[in-house]
């Protein structure tokens, strides 16, 4: 998938990983550290957690072929590619989360107790993948953004100044 409506795929997909990666990732932390949350919220953030590990690599190939239309892609834009690449690692450490989540939220359930110890582990997993995730969301986008955007803003920062 490259084209979507007329427009490159991967400028419709980001959109969705950016939002998606992160109110995942923030959900996940909340489930881990309150059980309330845990309770009513992790099947909906498994969901997102699948849903975030499918649009990765579709994401990543759409931006890959809009990259490969590049005659020759400055340093911002390779670094932007380079680093795009890594997502699906975050993607996938936010769905073990989520898994790891789901078996503390059944036991907790069958042994209609909390479970301290597990839900010490998976809280530290939760709240390491989950701001490392989204902290690798902003440096993937703020390069993006950089490269894409960067010289077209300074040239009407200095037309607008001058």
């Amino acid at each position: 998938m490259t084209i979507i409506n007329g427009l490159p795929a991967h400028v419709l997909l980001v959109h969705f990983l950016v939002v998606l990666a992160p109110l995942t990732a923030a959900s996940e932390i909340l489930c881990a550290l309150w059980r309330a949350a845990r309770q009513r919220l992790i099947w909906p953030t498994a969901v997102l957690a699948a849903a975030t590990v499918v649009l990765t690599p579709l994401t990543t190939h759409a931006g890959q072929w809009l990259y490969d239309l590049r005659r020759s892609p400055g340093p911002l834009l390779r670094e932007h590619a380079e680093r795009g690449g890594t997502m699906i690692y975050f993607s996938v450490a936010i769905l073990i989360v989520a898994v790891a989540l789901m078996v503390l939220h059944v036991r907790e359930h069958r042994a209609n107790a909390p479970q301290p110890v597990l839900a010490v582990i998976v809280a530290v997993l939760a709240v390491v993948a989950g701001l490392s995730t989204m902290i690798q969301v902003y440096r993937i986008g703020d390069i993006g953004s950089q490269s894409v955007w960067g010289d077209e803003i300074s040239q009407l920062t200095k037309s607008n100044t001058g």
